[in-house]
């Protein structure tokens, strides 16, 4: 594929054009929207992918297109998104797909499932695999369009009051980790339990919890998880490269002029970008910083492992035996993530077993 043509399908070719003029300026409305995020401004890489979107949209457009991004809890909580965006209380949302299971198992493989794809694997998927065609069908349901809205990398696996040695450690503890993430880890023995970001500390504080998950260091330490559990385990099999993304009222993204369109799938694709470069960052520092203030990093047993993808497995194949939908998307998904296991073992792997440090 030559250059122009991965711009149109990342979204960045017409918006970064001349398109953009005085002319353009003179004969377009101003439109202004609203972006309701699931995370909360503390969190300054994943909310800033929304700044990242207004900014840019904002400035592609003359300011004639603003949008306006607000945290969780100020229009709706974090875990209503995706109704405030299908209803139009809002015309953008920012969120993760696997909040929303309770709708479509499907909605988790816009976001991340065990033991899938990493964040460059989901973005190949996304942008050339057919991923984003069989994902805008789905959404359309929902009278929604959505666009790829950045990334974390493979997550941390938790944080955890009490050492885990293996997989009788697990049974009976309630764990904060959502969708498929929980769903394996129930058949595991773990209670899962779903909160926003905010309610996670106070929980794990009071005991209400017992472990955690998040994202990584930067986030986690914002979050002061390592106050109040002292082991963090890796690596994240739930979510090897979740994906974020923004919602638009379908309805709303119709009557949008066509440039406008344009600089909006541009600026979603710089931030959906920009979020992962900011992670990669930021990372590595804060883990330092949290290793240096007591925390106990411990790779996950091997016999947890194991058991997990198997699970996760056995699980994916319930799902599409039952439903035509997830069964249609599951089945491109697998063939896309074994082809492309084959190509980073070979590349990615060989490099990284020879050259990267043991933790």
């Amino acid at each position: 594929m030559n250059r122009r043509d991965f711009l149109k399908k990342a979204g960045v070719g017409v918006a970064a054009s001349a398109a953009f003029g005085p002319v353009f300026a003179q004969a377009t409305p101003t439109i202004r929207w609203r972006l309701a995020s699931s995370f909360p401004k503390s969190l300054d890489t994943i909310f800033g992918a929304a700044e990242v979107l207004a900014d840019r949209v904002s400035a592609l457009t003359g300011g004639r297109f603003q949008i306006r991004p607000y945290q969780a809890g100020e229009i709706v909580p974090g875990l209503q998104v995706m109704d405030a965006v299908q209803q139009g209380t809002v015309e953008v949302g920012h969120t993760a797909s696997y909040y929303f299971v309770g709708k479509a198992q499907v909605l988790a493989y816009d976001t991340s499932v065990p033991f899938g794809l990493t964040a460059r694997q989901q973005n190949a998927w996304m942008y050339y695999g057919g991923g984003l065609e069989l994902f805008r069908s789905i959404f359309a349901d929902f009278g929604i369009i959505q666009f790829p809205g950045g990334n974390t990398g493979v997550q941390m696996g938790g944080w955890f009051r009490r050492e885990i040695r293996g997989l009788s450690d697990l049974k009976g503890l309630k764990m904060r980790i959502p969708g498929p993430g929980g769903q394996v880890m129930s058949r595991l023995g773990v209670v899962p339990q779903v909160l926003a970001a905010g309610d996670i500390y106070p929980a794990l504080e009071r005991g209400t919890i017992d472990a955690t998950e998040w994202v990584g260091p930067y986030d986690d330490e914002k979050l002061g998880f390592y106050k109040v559990a002292k082991y963090y385990y890796y690596p994240g099999w739930h979510e090897p490269g979740p994906q974020l993304s923004f919602y638009v009222n379908l309805r709303e993204w119709q009557r949008l002029p066509k440039e406008y369109q344009q600089a909006f799938e541009a600026a979603a694709a710089e931030a959906n970008l920009a979020m992962l470069a900011k992670y990669d960052q930021v990372n590595p520092p804060a883990l330092q910083r949290l290793l240096k203030a007591g925390v106990r990093l411990r790779k996950w047993p091997n016999e947890i492992m194991q058991a997990a993808q198997k699970a996760a497995f056995e699980w994916y194949e319930e799902e599409a035996a039952k439903d035509a939908t997830y069964r249609k998307v599951y089945t491109a998904w697998k063939a896309f993530r074994q082809e492309q296991y084959r190509w980073f073992a070979v590349a990615e792997l060989g490099y990284e077993q020879f050259a990267l440090p043991t933790a």
